[in-house]
């Protein structure tokens, strides 16, 4: 399953279609040569209900790991009420091995500022924050760039969108994170934004309510703002033309290309676009040119270490948004896997896992700040070959009363450590058993006198 042609990576030379070496920062000017801002200049001939309607109509899911229609989401947001609203671009992608969105940021920023143009006409947004993760020093430093060209172009401004074509006027703010990769989680971006410690909000009210400064706010993947001008340019019936249905009757498609981020033991790891739906087998095999030094596939982290592990009876898993309720894993994530071969020690693998989650817990929730740190010691006694059966069982216990699913924290972050966890020791127990030691509870049988 192939593209016929490039769409996000259009302007980046990315293996079938191109070589990466002759990749570079598509400026401006030759964004423009190239058809580029045709699309916002299309939205702005339309009325904003019917640019939401049309992204809507495709059923553009999220790209940023929850797969929620992005159309869907802009529908929710409160009426206009002369006050400002706010759209908020997640491009923290702190996600260990995920990095799809730093390829846009390096080599063709503006296709996701024309994404964010379109997204502010379309729910009439007067301000937009470019949230970017605080490790990506280079990226901040060109979506800058990017971002005074697009103001000098006309595209932003007190003139209007488009040098004044439309009389709505939109500002793009970059804010650079402090490197904490809780504000990946939306309310905890706003959180950040507004200056504060970036602690997840309870929800409602959501942040289409009472986002940014209290006021309707619209947050959204540098990705999905990316695919939603593609399918205002050519129309929600090509973007229907690729990718897959539901497996399941009833189900959700899953529509569109996709970038997908893959890492580990392959010969060429790195970012390719393919239509979801595509096996992980086929992506590894004809993409990434197969397992690196020839050796056996054993699993893979489906799409960022939050979503949970493939086994090894499971490389012919479709990438695409049923791949968690068909494989036992938390969702398709970002669609980034990260991939393991057969020399991989699947329990040093969980302790780095629970390690990261562990460091990066806010700890504004009680199971999950202290349910990570009892995950992570009795994951390092296992290793260490000091533990027992018992920890094995107390480590799935801890695991599975932590999280949203069960309902004891405010965000997904415990959900993450849950998964990761819960769907190695499952899919590799063989591994774990053979370093405890087996517990024995001693049962007493006393006669009757």
């Amino acid at each position: 399953m192939k593209l016929s042609e490039p769409v996000l990576t259009k302007r980046i030379p990315t293996a079938p279609f191109g070589d990466p070496k002759q990749r570079h920062t598509v400026g401006f000017d030759e964004y423009v040569k190239t058809g580029g801002y045709q699309a916002l200049e299309k939205a702005l001939s339309m009325e904003p209900t019917a640019v939401v309607n049309t992204v809507k109509d495709a059923i553009v899911r999220g790209r940023g790991g929850a797969g929620f229609p992005a159309g869907l989401k802009w529908s929710f947001l409160a009426p206009i009420d002369g006050g400002r609203r706010y759209l908020a671009i997640n491009c923290d992608e702190a996600e260990p091995g995920t990095f799809k969105d730093r390829l846009l940021c390096d080599f063709d920023p503006h296709q996701v500022l024309e994404g964010i143009a379109i997204a502010c006409y379309a729910c009439q947004l007067d301000t937009a924050y470019f949230f970017i993760r605080g490790e990506y020093h280079h990226q901040a430093r060109v979506m800058q760039k990017a971002i005074e060209e697009a103001y000098a172009g006309g595209i932003f401004g007190k003139q209007g969108l488009l040098k004044g074509k439309s009389k709505f006027a939109v500002d793009c703010i970059l804010h650079r994170s402090a490197g904490a990769y809780i504000c990946g989680e939306e309310t905890g971006l706003l959180e950040a934004i507004e200056g504060k410690r970036g602690w997840p909000r309870i929800k409602p009210p959501f942040p289409a309510v009472k986002g940014l400064f209290g006021r309707p706010t619209i947050v959204n993947n540098v990705e999905t703002l990316a695919a939603a001008a593609h399918v205002v340019e050519r129309g929600a019936d090509w973007w229907k033309g690729i990718g897959t249905q539901s497996r399941h009757p009833g189900g959700m498609p899953s529509f569109g290309p996709k970038l997908m981020g893959v890492s580990g033991h392959v010969n060429r790891p790195g970012v390719y676009e393919a239509p979801l739906g595509v096996k992980l087998s086929e992506l590894v095999n004809d993409y990434c040119g197969g397992m690196r030094n020839g050796k056996k596939f054993k699993g893979a982290i489906a799409g960022g270490v939050s979503m949970g592990v493939l086994g090894a009876d499971q490389f012919d898993a479709p990438m695409d948004y049923d791949i968690g309720r068909d494989y036992q894993v938390l969702g398709l994530g970002t669609a980034c896997p990260t991939v393991f071969d057969e020399d991989t020690d699947m329990v040093a693998v969980a302790r780095n896992i629970a390690r990261f989650f562990k460091n990066e817990s806010c700890g504004q929730c009680t199971p999950c700040r202290e349910g990570s740190g009892w995950m992570l010691k009795s994951l390092l006694r296992i290793e260490r070959g000091d533990g027992t059966s018992a920890d094995l069982d107390l480590l799935l216990e801890v695991a599975g009363s932590m999280g949203l699913t069960p309902g004891t924290t405010i965000c997904g972050l415990a959900d993450g450590n849950n998964w990761a966890v819960r769907t190695i020791v499952n899919k590799f127990r063989g591994e774990f058993e053979a370093r405890v030691k087996p517990k024995f509870v001693p049962v007493y049988v006393t006669a009757g006198r």
